[in-house]
């Protein structure tokens, strides 16, 4: 479950608002939650940078707690239009700073924290469907892939590819200021210390555009 709030502040300036709550097949467990701010300065209509920092924290079942990740973030944005049809690129770097668990000699869990640089490239398209009870409201398919780059050598995940996401799915938009969006993500996770993961998920998303 995600939500991501785009406000307008100005004609140029603006800031981001995001969290993300990621649970398991039962939903009793939350496996990961992240939140994001940013400061976003419009370049045009169609095109944005924007920068901001995250806070991570994420489960894990060896050491039954969960650990941090304090990232910084920034990120160059543009959108294609063709008629009802959106094409969104968008490139971001960060910076991460992950906690890791260890055991000591003596049995105690541990922690360190361990520094990363990763690249990300996000392809989504938006194809309009049909138009519902008024002009304000949109069906469409959303199809998207997301790949994640590690940059350099590092602790937290030696392989050079860190991670793909691919989303296809359904989303009804009002008045381009509000999107709803639920799908099928596939979600491949590489480690350097643990075998490759798949996972199967709903997604559900939440897109507030607003211009203050």
């Amino acid at each position: 479950m995600a939500y991501a709030g785009q406000y307008k502040a100005s004609p140029k300036w603006g800031y981001h608002m995001e969290a993300q709550f990621r649970m398991d097949n039962q939903l009793a467990q939350n496996l990961q939650n992240l939140f994001r701010v940013g400061a976003a300065y419009h370049l045009s209509d169609t095109k944005n940078v924007t920068a901001g920092y995250a806070l991570v924290n994420t489960y894990s079942a060896v050491a039954d707690d969960y650990f941090k990740e304090n990232r910084l973030w920034e990120q160059y944005q543009f959108t294609t239009k063709w008629s009802k049809d959106i094409l969104i690129n968008r490139f971001r770097l960060e910076q991460r700073w992950v906690e890791q668990f260890g055991v000591s000699e003596i049995g105690q869990t541990v922690s360190e924290t361990a520094y990363q640089n990763r690249f990300r490239v996000l392809n989504r398209f938006l194809w309009h469907l049909t138009q519902l009870k008024s002009d304000k409201e949109e069906l469409y398919v959303v199809v998207q892939n997301e790949l994640f780059a590690t940059l350099g050598q590092n602790k937290v995940n030696s392989k050079v590819i860190d991670q793909n996401r691919l989303l296809v799915g359904f989303g009804l938009n009002y008045n381009n200021t509000i999107r709803l969006e639920l799908g099928y993500l596939n979600h491949y996770l590489t480690s350097s210390s643990a075998p490759n993961v798949m996972n199967h998920t709903v997604s559900i998303s939440l897109f507030h555009n607003i211009v203050l």
